[in-house]
């Protein structure tokens, strides 16, 4: 294992954008990794003694081990802590999970090289993995196409579909595609259906706001008009505070974590933001049916309680490059705070990629990717295994991750392990978008949207960069109208993700329970087959921005079948979840003494409207009263006993209350 260390030194971390063009190989991160900092796995009997000597957060720079204190005073340590913040809640599985093992160790770069201090580490018995702190950048210099204040005002006045009132649904062939968008001097470029099935699928649900998916991505707009009701928020926290009212280690996170900089303010505005973030978010859960705007996948209908919500995670902010470190916290963040559905459109290049474009391809197999990023690994399993509840409507997590933009034969890693979704992109007409990646380790695929294909059709009225992309929420400053166009694979992954909400939605409607690798099952499973329009060639324009010119070009088709998935339907996808899944039912309840735990017991039951009343045999035991919709369970003296829960229909369950000292929950269900 230690041995194999050193081959994540020689890799890039890539953020696959709306935009596949990077000016020259100076657009990538100067340095891989940052070189005063290593990520290290101690051995638990070493963690417990830095943890006694008060090295968590603190810049004291000893452990109490000897050997391990001689390495730490040789290189020059300036401090160590904790890559996860102690969240008392989840404290329990973070260590079940190995996560609390994992340390910064910072130290002075210009009296140790980062190399040489991996290699002291890793020969330590008290070590167990060692990481470099990766660079994190974006590749790409393009911004997004706006969409103009004056045909935002054009649109608003015309005749809108009947499915939502949003005016820009017309627009949106991604959601709904009845194969009239894109045609010009008899030639057609969509086919019907060519969507994620959106029309279907809102008949049984439009999103249900219990869902919560984490958008991994720049600041999101959260003020924005259209998505401001469906952003995730923390009532626990106050916005902007520099307390951290709720003890999960993070001050003022209200809407998410900006883990670019470490507080809980998110931003979107800085000038070098392109509006990926806001971008993404729209096309998951942007209010529908609120007559402004777009519609969305998992948006709502208007109604109280609909639409998904979205987790703001920010690993990105303007010109100024992350690193791994964020990107494992907000991994674990968004599943100690309740998300089920990881939204990653970002990834490293593929191992098939062309180095002279990329300037270096990634891990080649899982098994070199585990090897080559074992905190990064090790995050993404606590995601899966511990997002969601095994009493809620989802146990564990699921992550889902843009495929790349690299015109190659694999997708990119972490998303090309099997655990995990790769998302690929397509046109209009399901053919390949020009740009994606395929192949090994893709998964299925969505619209992304294909400017190259659409070039002849630009005219008058519409810019470069319009037709056949896919339209979303942006910001402000990217954006006069707050609308605008991208494309790639970032842009096809939030499809995954929207479509994946809807579904634990509309299981949440039906009061069944689901593993994760139920649902991702179901979700491949229903998918459409789309190879059978990978016929001859196709022909596209290359657009080269530096010169301003043209560049025809064509794809020959038979080399994707087979290597995109099928077509995502998210008709398709919440038909199987009806047939599928367990019935669930009331749990059973661990509470501490003097402590409470809150349940909604309509999550248990099926029927609209429902009220209930609550049986405990022995009250000296625990006690229940109601709040609101929910039921809060008190703990009064250890010991356990039986109880019973009816609706108002008559049916009625029983379950187990147990109450003991120092029971770790985190006072809800």
């Amino acid at each position: 294992m230690k041995s194999r260390l050193f081959y994540i030194l020689t890799l890039l971390l890539l953020f696959n954008s709306c935009s596949r063009y990077v000016e020259s190989s100076a657009e990538l991160a100067p340095a891989p990794y940052t070189e005063d900092e290593l990520l290290v796995k101690f051995t638990p009997q070493v963690a417990a003694l830095i943890s006694e000597a008060g090295l968590d957060g603190s810049r004291v720079t000893r452990s109490g081990d000897i050997e391990l204190d001689e390495v730490l005073e040789a290189i020059s340590t300036c401090s160590i802590e904790r890559v996860f913040t102690v969240d008392s809640s989840a404290e329990e599985r973070t260590v079940e999970s190995g996560l609390n093992l994992w340390y910064v160790v910072r130290f002075d770069s210009s009296k140790s090289a980062v190399e040489d201090v991996a290699r002291r580490f890793a020969r330590l018995g008290q070590v167990q993995k060692v990481d470099v702190n990766r660079t994190v950048k974006r590749n790409y210099t393009h911004r997004a196409v706006p969409l103009s204040q004056e045909r935002l005002e054009k649109a608003v006045s015309a005749t809108t579909r009947a499915d939502m009132s949003d005016p820009l649904l017309p627009a949106q062939w991604n959601l709904i595609n009845r194969g009239d968008h894109f045609i010009k001097d008899g030639v057609v470029k969509s086919v019907k259906d060519a969507d994620v099935q959106c029309q279907g699928a809102w008949q049984k649900s439009t999103g249900d706001s219990s869902v919560i998916v984490a958008v991994l991505d720049e600041g999101i707009f959260v003020e924005h008009p259209d998505l401001l009701p469906n952003m995730w928020i923390n009532e626990g926290e106050t916005l902007r505070s520099n307390i951290d009212a709720d003890g999960n280690g993070y001050k003022g996170d209200v809407y998410g974590y900006n883990f670019v900089h470490q507080s809980g303010k998110i931003v979107w505005d800085d000038v070098y933001d392109s509006g990926h973030g806001t971008h993404v978010a729209g096309v998951i859960s942007a209010v529908n049916n609120n007559g402004i705007g777009i519609s969305s996948i998992a948006g709502g209908d208007g109604s109280e309680g609909s639409g998904v919500k979205i987790m703001c995670c920010q690993i990105f902010s303007g010109n100024v490059a992350t690193s791994i470190l964020s990107t494992v916290r907000a991994i674990k963040y968004a599943a100690d705070n309740g998300a089920v559905v990881l939204q990653c459109s970002w990834g490293y290049v593929s191992p098939c990629a062309n180095v002279y474009d990329w300037g270096a391809a990634g891990f080649g197999s899982k098994e070199e990717w585990i090897a080559g990023s074992p905190l990064e690994r090790e995050a993404l399993e606590y995601f899966t295994h511990y997002a969601g509840s095994a009493n809620g409507t989802v146990e564990g997590g699921i992550a889902v991750f843009a495929g790349g933009n690299e015109s190659a034969a694999a997708a990119g890693f972490p998303g090309a392990a099997e655990e995990y979704i790769s998302v690929a992109a397509t046109a209009a007409d399901f053919t390949p978008a020009v740009y994606t990646n395929y192949g090994t380790g893709t998964t299925i695929s969505a619209p992304g949207g294909d400017q190259d294909y659409y070039y002849e059709y630009v005219d008058q009225n519409h810019n470069y960069g319009e037709v056949g992309c896919i339209l979303s929420t942006l910001p402000y400053h990217v954006s006069e109208s707050g609308y605008g166009y991208m494309e790639g694979t970032s842009m096809a992954c939030p499809h995954i993700s929207g479509v994946l909400a809807l579904g634990i939605s509309y299981a949440a409607q039906l009061n069944k329970h689901f593993t994760a690798a139920e649902l991702q099952k179901l979700l491949v499973q229903s998918a459409v087959d789309i190879d059978s329009y990978f016929v001859g060639t196709k022909r596209y324009c290359r657009y080269v921005a530096d010169i301003g010119t043209i560049q025809p070009m064509q794809l020959d088709m038979a080399q994707y079948r087979g290597g995109m998935g099928g077509q995502v339907n998210a008709t398709a996808f919440l038909a199987a979840i009806e047939g599928n899944g367990v019935d669930m039912r009331f749990p059973n309840i661990y509470v501490a003494t003097e402590g409470q735990v809150a349940v909604l017991p309509a999550r248990y039951f099926k029927g609209e409207n429902l009220s209930f009343t609550v049986t405990i045999a022995d009250t000296s035991v625990a006690t229940v009263e109601k709040s609101g919709s929910k039921l809060l369970f008190k703990g009064v003296k250890s010991g356990s006993t039986t109880a019973t829960i009816t609706a108002s229909t008559g049916s009625s369950q029983s379950f187990t209350i147990t109450v003991r000292r120092g029971a770790n929950d985190n006072g809800w269900l």
